[in-house]
């Protein structure tokens, strides 16, 4: 099952397509060099966004929540890739304590928690479950819809190290973001690798940080094989001091909304693109699509309605919106059964692991599809990402989606220049 793309063939995404593959041989050179300099992530997945004339990520998650959503074609990579990022870290490892998202009730979630340990112990690994629910003072054991288990267990603190009864792990894969901050249990973690690290969550990460990394490994990228960068990267612009329930920093929001989209205009005109430009102003921190809009003049984020200021004022676990971060809109022209369509991307170490859609009956082209009735398809991604066809077309599947893989890759590659700035010293670490 392939979506169609509504763009011509021949248009600028094919040249762009063309050029990944007349190129492959670099790319894979450059790639591996890069992993040589900089580690990569445990896992992460990237929401791409096809327009026909741009191919670009518009956010990355180092938590990634959806592995339930991927073909089971794709769990001997996802195992694969797995073992190598467990040797990476720990190459004796045998214990993992995994700490999920507190989405008791959350079957979705939960069925992607199920995933995961079944990836982590096909990978070799005992692999335990611990809550960070003050609730959970005993194992308990939760029914999946899919006929699934899970057992929770209360988090046991020994010195510097953190397990559950009679576990000792060698390290702790979080596969919760941290959007309420760092609970006390996890910090001095000295003797353990804590996976992914404290500062990559989401109470210090910001986007804007992970765009600037973004914007300058597509810089260098786009060297190595001749392109112009803007074709593969989402421009941006910050504004900090915001307060939309007081309505302070509007018109800091106002002129940078406006002079991203006369840059975009501008782009627009250089390749011929008949399309309403767009910006999309988002929480610079935070996750699930909250805090989100889309924005046509910048007029339109002067004088929010009461509504609208309280879409945009609060994030996952209550969190103010204090930073927003306006970033260039990308069209998808994507569409499965007429329903507008993104591919999302899943990597663990430096491997594209697998994908799906996000599908949304409900929104159109230029909207954000993380939103309430947005639905997955697990079937779409029937080819792997990660190795093209040069006996085919540019646009044919294997080839269409080595282009998702080495820009959803180009992402990681940048959530690791973003991790490794953005580490504290070892004093606020402690803190």
């Amino acid at each position: 099952m392939v979506p169609h793309l509504t763009t011509a063939l021949t248009g600028p995404l094919l040249e762009l397509e063309s050029r990944f593959l007349d190129h492959a041989t670099e790319i894979e050179q450059w790639m591996r060099v890069q992993w040589r300099d900089h580690a990569p992530p445990f896992y992460a997945s990237t929401d791409l966004r096809n327009s026909g004339f741009k191919l670009a990520p518009v956010d990355l998650n180092l938590f990634p929540g959806g592995f339930n959503n991927l073909n089971e074609v794709f769990m001997p990579l996802c195992v694969q890739a797995a073992q190598t990022a467990v040797e990476r870290i720990c190459a004796d490892a045998r214990n993992l304590l995994l700490i999920p998202e507190n989405h008791t009730r959350n079957q979705f979630y939960l069925q992607n928690v199920a995933q995961l340990v079944a990836i982590l112990s096909l990978a070799g690994l005992n692999v335990r479950l611990g809550s960070l629910l003050p609730e959970i003072t005993e194992p308990t054991v939760i029914e999946l819809d899919n006929g699934a288990k899970l057992t929770l267990e209360p988090l046991e603190r020994r010195g510097s190290r953190l397990g559950v009864a009679g576990f000792d792990p060698c390290a702790i894969l979080l596969n919760n973001d941290l959007s309420a901050g760092i609970p006390d249990v996890l910090r001095g973690l000295d003797e353990q690798w804590l996976i992914p690290p404290l500062h990559a969550g989401w109470h210090v990460r910001r986007k804007s940080q992970h765009a600037a990394a973004y914007d300058r490994v597509a810089r260098e990228f786009a060297d190595v094989i001749g392109i112009d960068p803007w074709r593969i990267n989402p421009e941006f612009r910050t504004c900090g001091e915001i307060n939309f329930q007081e309505r302070t920093g509007e018109e800091c929001l106002a002129t940078q909304v406006d002079a991203l989209l006369t840059r975009i205009r501008a782009k627009y005109k250089e390749y011929g693109v008949d399309e309403t430009p767009f910006v999309v102003v988002k929480a610079d921190a935070g996750t699930y699509g909250m805090g989100v809009m889309t924005v046509k003049d910048a007029s339109e984020v002067v004088g929010l309605n009461r509504r609208q200021r309280n879409k945009m004022s609060v994030i996952k676990e209550g969190m103010q919106v204090q930073e927003v971060i306006i970033q260039e809109g990308v069209h998808t022209f994507e569409t499965l059964e007429n329903a507008v369509a993104e591919p999302v991307v899943y990597m663990m170490d430096h491997y594209v692991v697998g994908g799906f859609y996000r599908v949304h009956t409900e929104r159109g082209r230029d909207e954000n599809l993380n939103a309430p009735g947005m639905h997955f398809e697990p079937l779409a991604f029937d080819t792997f990402c990660s190795l093209p066809d040069l006996g085919q077309a540019p646009d044919a599947p294997p080839n269409r989606f080595y282009a998702y893989g080495v820009v959803a890759r180009l992402a990681l590659l940048a959530a690791s220049v973003e991790i490794e700035e953005t580490e504290p010293a070892e004093a606020d670490l402690a803190d």
